[in-house]
């Protein structure tokens, strides 16, 4: 056999290294590329990145716990008692006791009969979808839904739906033909009917009216998954989610959540039923075929949710909220975007819900990209947000919160982007 060369015959494909090479190019003209910076130091108010210092307002550490000293303090007696590795599945020996005690701290927490905790959010999500829905199921979702939804559905194989975000119209009408589409088969071929939305929005910031989308899904008889993830810990009693702030925890087959943002650490988790948790375990591949959580991840993670229902979780709470209230406070009227569309500037106002999460429109790829720029040069770090993570109409700086910032660095940070945004365009 001949040894490869770098000359290619028309029929012949390109090399792996050409392929990515090219790919790449192609990032970087489109305004695409990313980049991973390495920060210096735990995350906080402040960031250190490549010798500069910055106003961190990129994190979802919403509520300042990634370096507390009471989760740091747990997180080390853990680490002293249990090492740093699991060591295998949890269905194996991987189920250290810092896992349990935090499986049944959250099921206390989320008033729910069990809970599962996973690696990763994306862990959980893939997990679960896969488990619950195959190739007789439809399942049906929020355009907006984050990605390790979107690819968790689309690997189970189920028949896939989605209706315009927030559009209980169209909600409804893809629940009404999923439902005549199942009565339509024979009795044995009939599956199940899952709706999967998110609470609170990661990119748009805002909140699924979830009390009409449980009326729908129990009217078509379908079964409702939550993504909690930028709502836990930040709203409902003691922070245990959007959901309970609603009082609907109950009305809901399963709630997905974090550790990984106001929790402060990492990992995922399922809330649900007694029989749901213990499907999962035979059947999440996510679960079964991964090593389980660190403990000392673990036992960071269950110090938060104890914290978290305490007086000093309420002020962190309160914290948060007072300054959301600052930034919506300091945003003149004149510029709420009119949404996602090329050329809008200005905050995508997200209603009446208020959510640490703040979408300000930059009118194009590079509009995101000079607006962050610009920013940085002023001492704020808050990256373009861009196509795929939104769509290629929607780039945005996504201005994250926290309750460890101060008022007056909000304040700063909202003249700054007016006043940098004012260079480009002005308001419509």
């Amino acid at each position: 056999m001949s040894p490869p060369t770098d000359h290619m015959s028309p029929s012949s494909s390109l090399s792996l290294e050409a392929f990515c090479a090219r790919e790449v190019a192609s990032f970087e003209a489109q305004g695409l590329k990313r980049w991973m910076r390495p920060v210096v130091g735990p995350q906080g108010p402040r960031l250190s990145l490549e010798g500069k210092s910055y106003e961190n307002f990129s994190s979802n550490d919403y509520l300042g716990l990634a370096a507390h000293p009471t989760i740091q303090q747990r997180a080390r007696e853990t680490l002293d008692t249990y090492g740093t590795g699991s060591g295998a599945s949890p269905l194996i020996t991987g189920c250290l006791e810092p896992m349990r005690a935090l499986q049944i701290s959250l099921a206390q927490w989320k008033q729910c009969e069990a809970t599962l905790v996973f690696n990763s959010g994306y862990a959980a999500a893939l997990g679960t979808l896969t488990a619950l829905s195959g190739p007789q199921d439809i399942l049906i979702l929020d355009k907006l839904c984050h990605a390790c939804l979107i690819d968790a559905a689309r690997m189970s194989q189920a028949t896939l739906r989605v209706f315009a975000h927030n559009h209980l119209e169209q909600l409804e009408k893809r629940l009404a033909w999923a439902r005549e589409t199942m009565a339509k088969r024979p009795a044995s071929e009939r599956g199940r009917i899952g709706v999967v939305v998110e609470s609170v929005y990661s990119m748009d910031g805002d909140a699924a009216p979830i009390p009409s989308i449980v009326e729908l899904k129990d009217r078509y008889e379908a079964w409702l998954m939550v993504d909690e993830a930028h709502a836990t810990g930040i709203f409902g009693p003691h922070g245990a989610g959007w959901v309970h702030e609603l009082g609907m925890q109950d009305r809901i087959e399963i709630q997905m959540g974090t550790m990984g943002k106001a929790l402060g650490a990492s990992g995922g988790f399922i809330a649900g039923s007694f029989h749901l948790i213990e499907y999962l375990k035979h059947r999440a591949r996510s679960l079964v075929f991964s090593t389980a959580p660190s403990p000392v991840v673990c036992g960071a993670a269950l110090a938060a949710v104890e914290l978290l229902q305490t007086q000093e979780g309420q002020r962190q709470r309160e914290r948060l909220h007072l300054n959301i209230r600052t930034l919506q406070g300091a945003i003149p009227p004149k510029w709420q975007s009119g949404g996602a569309q090329d050329g809008d500037m200005g905050w995508l106002y997200p209603g009446e819900l208020a959510t640490p999460i703040m979408a300000w429109m930059a009118g194009s790829t590079q509009g995101s990209l000079d607006l962050s720029n610009s920013l940085a040069e002023h001492g704020f770090w808050v990256p373009a947000i861009r196509y795929p993570t939104v769509s290629r109409n929607g780039a945005r700086l996504r201005v994250s919160l926290s309750a460890a910032h101060s008022p007056h660095v909000v304040e700063d940070l909202a003249a700054r982007l007016v006043e940098t945004s004012a260079s480009y365009c002005s308001p419509s």
